[in-house]
C-alpha cells in the first residue's frame, strides 16, 4: 500500500467511525434527534414515536457509515477512485435525505 492510498484508508475509516458514532448516538437518544446540523427537532409531542424515530435515524447514520468503509474497499479493490470513493457517498446523502424526509410522514403528528 502506498502513502496516498494509507491516507486515503485513514481518512475514510475516520469518517466512517464519525458517521457511526452520530448514528450510536442517536440510536441512544431519548430525546427526538434530527438530521440536518440546521434544523430544529421536533419536540416530543410532534412525533407517534420517538424511539422509534430515533432508531431508525441511528440505524439510517450507522448504514451510510458502513457503505463508506464499504465503498473504500470496493474503490481500493478496482483501483477506480472516483467510481466507488465518490459516488456511493454523494448517492448515500441523497439516499438519507430522501429517507429522513419519509420518516417525516410517517411519525410526525
Amino acid at each position: 500500500m502506498n502513502t496516498a492510498s494509507m491516507i486515503c484508508f485513514v481518512i475514510y475509516f475516520i469518517v466512517a467511525l464519525l458517521l457511526i458514532g452520530i448514528g450510536i448516538s442517536q440510536y441512544r437518544s431519548k430525546t427526538p434527534v434530527t438530521f440536518y446540523s440546521g434544523e430544529k427537532p421536533f419536540d416530543e409531542k410532534e412525533l407517534s414515536d420517538v424511539p422509534a424515530w430515533n432508531k431508525r435515524h441511528g440505524m439510517m447514520w450507522i448504514s451510510y457509515g458502513a457503505m463508506v468503509m464499504i465503498s473504500y474497499a470496493a474503490g481500493a479493490g478496482t483501483g477506480s477512485d472516483f467510481a466507488w470513493l465518490v459516488i456511493p457517498p454523494l448517492g448515500g446523502i441523497i439516499a438519507m435525505i430522501w429517507y429522513h424526509h419519509r420518516l417525516i410522514r410517517i411519525y410526525r403528528r
